[in-house]
């Protein structure tokens, strides 16, 4: 077995990792279901409907990414100082806060839901559809958020064959009630919702149940009392991630009302394409850096500074290969993915293909930016982390998205991406040559 205190070659470091990109792909895997189910059965209009309401829900869930990344890297730091009681304290505590904080986040969200999708543009079918996707889907938002949570602390726990077999679970329970509530009995938006909501429930429940029993892992949910210190640390540990979840969130509600002006309700279903493609593509990134934050977290706690040395660089190159590998795919299969989700119109179809083809070249340098902000996140640095992804997907893509369009029209929508990928990665260099002698990874 593979332990974090192991040194790490390029062989070792992508087995380990492997389990959490499956898991991120699996994960990613939900929404594109929904996505390729309500287009081919329900319709564009209801297609577009939640592509413009899942930024919102999205938002919702985001704080389990936060408390998942941010208190994963404060527990690993605790396994590697040897301090184990420490690490099952935080890590319990991190499991309620979430819990508590997804209860009330829910009910705003369910509130606030209708009046949320008239501000981002929604009116007559797409309104009802909007409201009755949203509101269903945040009826499970706690299982969604202990789901993101538990993804980040079964890599901690050395169990990152047990997060892939869950989420696994999750992913084909989400695929076969969408064949089920939408293809057979017609449910729509409503049953896409409960499918997501349900596969969200095994992600998120089945963890919960394995830590609270005795169990072989590092970590176990024991009892603990509410400490503000450890909370806020794992909060600013986190911050990156959240940042990321809200700034995205954002952001696609910012590119949606632009291509509500500039292409109507088609420039928002294929802009749902793009963003499908995108969670996969960049589950891969995403898995592979919430796979080596632990590994970074421990050495640093142990203050092995040559295995950090070694993370970074091998990290590196790995997401730079990955992505020229993603622009590939992209130029390769951007009509044959747009045909499987929009090939019965075939305006919306050449709308999409054109899109894909420009979007794609994002990918190149997205796959560094976001383990560069990990990087920091795992060496328990927040602000840095949060600052790099603060500017990447907030900053940088809501200027390049508001600029562009009035220069090259539609095209600069799809180009914004890569420009904000350009300047955060100049961003990302900086700050990682900035901390090399701080943190002794040079």
């Amino acid at each position: 077995m593979i332990k974090l205190s192991d040194h790490f070659t390029y062989k070792k470091l992508l087995r380990f990792c492997f389990p959490t990109i499956i898991m991120m792909i699996f994960t990613s895997i939900y929404s594109v279901i929904d996505g390729l189910f309500v287009s081919n059965f329900v319709g564009k209009t209801a297609f577009a409907a939640i592509n413009l309401i899942i930024p919102f829900v999205m938002l919702m869930g985001g704080v389990g990414f936060m408390m998942g990344t941010g208190g994963s890297a404060l527990v690993a730091k605790s396994l590697g100082a040897k301090q184990h009681e420490e690490a099952n304290r935080y890590f319990s505590m991190m499991i309620w806060v979430t819990m508590i904080t997804g209860i009330v986040l829910s009910l705003i969200g369910y509130v606030l839901l209708p009046q949320i999708s008239v501000w981002l543009g929604a009116d007559g079918e797409m309104l009802a559809d909007c409201v009755a996707y949203g509101r269903v889907v945040l009826v499970f938002n706690v299982a969604f958020m202990l789901q993101n949570v538990f993804q980040s602390f079964l890599i901690t726990a050395e169990k990152p064959k047990l997060g892939l077999m869950v989420t696994v679970a999750a992913g084909v329970t989400n695929a076969l009630l969408d064949a089920l509530f939408i293809g057979f009995w017609k449910w729509g938006v409503v049953g896409a919702a409960l499918a997501t909501g349900i596969g969200q429930c095994v992600g998120g429940i089945l963890p919960l149940c394995y830590f609270l029993r005795k169990n072989s892992s590092l970590l176990h949910l024991t009892k603990t009392r509410l400490q503000w210190r450890p909370i806020l640390k794992a909060c600013g540990n986190g911050a990156s991630e959240l940042m990321s979840n809200i700034s995205g969130s954002l952001v696609a509600m910012l590119y949606n009302m632009q291509l509500l002006h500039y292409a109507g309700e088609n420039g928002v279903a294929a802009y749902g394409v793009l963003m499908y493609v995108q969670f996969i593509f960049i589950a891969v990134f995403i898995g592979f850096a919430i796979g080596t934050a632990p590994i970074i977290s421990y050495h640093y706690g142990a203050q092995n500074h040559s295995e950090l040395k070694n993370m970074l660089h091998k990290s590196i190159w790995l997401m730079i290969g990955g992505g020229l590998i993603m622009l590939l795919l992209g130029q390769v299969f951007a009509h044959g993915v747009s045909a499987i989700f929009v090939g019965y119109d075939a305006q919306l179809l050449a709308i999409t293909e054109s899109a894909f083809r420009i979007y794609s070249f994002h990918f190149v340098l997205a796959g560094l930016n976001i383990f560069s902000s990990s990087f920091f996140t795992a060496l328990n640095n927040g602000a840095i982390s949060a600052l790099v992804s603060f500017l990447r997907t907030l900053v940088f893509q809501m200027l390049s998205v508001l600029l562009l369009p009035q220069l090259l029209g539609l095209d600069g929508v799809w180009w914004a991406v890569s420009v904000a990928e350009v300047c955060a990665c100049v961003i990302s260099f900086y700050f990682i040559y900035h901390y090399r002698e701080t943190y002794h990874y040079a």
